[in-house]
């Protein structure tokens, strides 16, 4: 497993539990070889194909390989996919052979491999293998797909896509995040084509009690951004930033 002096994970904890934070968007729990991704929504492309709207269909292959990329590099004992990893019921069957034969590949190359059942995939398909939950505990913390309203500490949830506006030096940054009060966290999507709620919406505020703190995807680094620097889009109000910490 990956160890912390890496310069491009951020270490930190959640509920008590050591985390890292990778900056291509998994979380790694070193204490129990976890690597935990969210959101991946295979064929979500081919998705809007099928509605007309023309864009590559390339993003399963994209998802596939990067996320194949921060396996091999962390050698994780377990994965879990935290719910959303096909965009609806039909991907399995729309999903290209050479990349459905890469995800059996990549899920049989890991010792244990979790799917968290998610709004679009309630039955994510069978033949990939892996194990399909509905949820599931790991050391003090519980992880699933929807995140709930003031759930107790430990939650490690998907669903949202956070992303963090960041402004100075005369312009704004925006990028996908972790969404984190030390106490529980909400996974940056993972999928090529999934976008981001900015994490001052209300829709975390609900969660949190408050804006939560960002840990801010770069290139080559994760960066810890406190929630009173975060700024919301312009089509957003301000939300109360005080945490109850």
């Amino acid at each position: 497993m990956t160890e912390a002096r890496s310069s491009r994970l951020h270490a930190f904890e959640i509920n008590g539990v050591a985390a890292l934070a990778d900056p291509v968007g998994v979380l790694v729990l070193p204490a129990s070889a976890t690597l935990i991704v969210s959101d991946l929504h295979f064929e979500k492309g081919s998705a809007y194909a099928a509605r007309g709207q023309l864009i590559p269909p390339y993003d399963t292959r994209s998802t596939l390989r990067r996320l194949g990329e921060a396996i091999a590099r962390h050698r994780p004992e377990r994965v879990i996919a935290l719910g959303d990893s096909f965009h609806d019921l039909g991907a399995d069957g729309r999903m290209d052979e050479a990349d459905a034969a890469a995800l059996q590949a990549l899920v049989a190359s890991v010792a244990d491999w979790v799917w968290i059942e998610g709004n679009h995939d309630p039955v994510p398909p069978p033949r990939f293998g892996g194990v399909i939950l509905h949820e599931l505990a790991v050391d003090a913390l519980i992880l699933r797909h929807l995140p709930a309203e003031r759930a107790a500490p430990g939650e490690i949830a998907g669903h949202l896509h956070p992303c963090a506006k960041v402004r100075g030096k005369g312009r704004a940054v925006r990028a996908r995040c972790f969404a984190t009060d030390g106490a529980r966290l909400v996974m940056p999507a993972f999928g090529a084509f999934t976008g981001g709620l900015n994490v001052c919406d209300a829709a975390f505020g609900r969660c949190f009690g408050s804006t939560p703190d960002a840990l801010v995807m770069g290139q080559d680094a994760v960066y810890s951004v406190r929630a009173a620097k975060l700024v919301p889009d312009r089509y957003q109000s301000r939300p109360n930033i005080t945490a109850a910490r």
